[in-house]
């Protein structure tokens, strides 16, 4: 026995696949690839909540757009829209804004009121202006041809007749007193008043006929409450110096009789103020060159003047 022989490596040394270098030469590489591996699957996942969380993402200024951003949106066609108020109120003729606004004042008696109190005070010629509108519309509702007295033409025509009568009874009032002032203006307005009535249709039947009769009688007592507010005002100086008595009178002729109680008012208060009727006056001058151009003719013009003696 050989006893200076080397002895056999530990059984554990022997086989390389327990050494200890080889066991870790062989193990660590695989421990180190494993830990990478799971380190570069965890990044991503990092990465996504960095990104979704609103603290850690970036600045907008240095954010890149997409391209498309940067691009101009193109303009959009022209779409319908209705017109604004002031363009809608130009293209209504007078009919049809008087009817949007007694439509308004209707639903709405507040706004009605304030319309009211801020409408300028009619005029004489724009009233008159309206009765005569009234007053064509009820000369061309009459049938063509046929008697235009009879009861078959006041059925045709009855409805315009009574938006006339209603407009004559409902604009009278207003240019009376105390409503009116100014007796210049309730006169003149009766004036034209009358001259409508005069024009009112005659009918056949009795019955028919009452209307225009009892728009004399109204006409009539609306004259003499005129002429008394009249005679109370600047002396009556209208009443004298107006004309209105020869108007007055003309009126009752045309009306065969139906205005005489104005008549009779204007002649009390001019003889009250001490006046003449300017028809008579007129008359009375009538005479006196009817005489004087008599003498004329006769050569007598002269003979019957007083002689002044003495200085002129």
């Amino acid at each position: 026995m050989n006893l200076l022989a080397t002895p056999p490596p530990p059984h554990h040394l022997s086989n390389p696949r327990l050494s200890p270098s080889h066991s870790m030469s062989s193990y660590t590489p695989t421990a180190s690839a494993s830990r990478k591996r799971k380190a570069e699957d965890d990044e991503p996942q990092a990465e996504d909540r960095m990104s979704s969380s609103p603290s850690n993402s970036p600045a907008p200024a240095t954010r890149s757009l997409p391209a498309y951003r940067h691009a101009k949106r193109p303009r959009s066609g022209p779409v319908g829209r209705p017109l604004a108020l002031p363009r809608l109120l130009e293209t209504l003729d007078a009919d049809s804004l008087r009817g949007v606004l007694q439509s308004i004042c209707t639903r709405h008696p507040g706004i009605g009121s304030e319309v009211e109190h801020t409408a300028p005070r009619p005029s004489v010629p724009s009233a008159l202006n309206v009765l005569k509108d009234y007053e064509s519309a009820l000369q061309a509702s009459f049938p063509f041809g046929g008697d235009s007295s009879s009861d078959y033409a006041y059925n045709r025509v009855r409805e315009s007749l009574m938006a006339l009568l209603d407009a004559l009874a409902d604009f009278t009032p207003h240019f009376l007193p105390p409503n009116e002032t100014q007796a210049f203006q309730s006169l003149t307005f009766l004036d034209g008043a009358t001259d409508i009535i005069h024009r009112l249709p005659d009918w056949s039947s009795f019955q028919n006929s009452l209307h225009k009769q009892n728009a004399y009688e109204e006409i009539s007592g609306a004259w003499a409450l005129a002429i008394r507010e009249a005679a109370k005002r600047a002396g009556g100086m209208q009443l004298q110096y107006g004309g209105w008595d020869q108007k007055l009178a003309k009126h009752n002729q045309q009306a065969n009789g139906k205005l005489q109680d104005a008549v009779n008012e204007l002649s009390a208060n001019i003889g009250w103020m001490g006046g003449q009727p300017q028809a008579q006056q007129h008359g009375n001058r009538g005479e006196d060159l009817n005489s004087v151009r008599q003498e004329l003719l006769a050569g007598t013009y002269g003979i019957n003047l007083p002689v002044r003696v003495g200085s002129w």
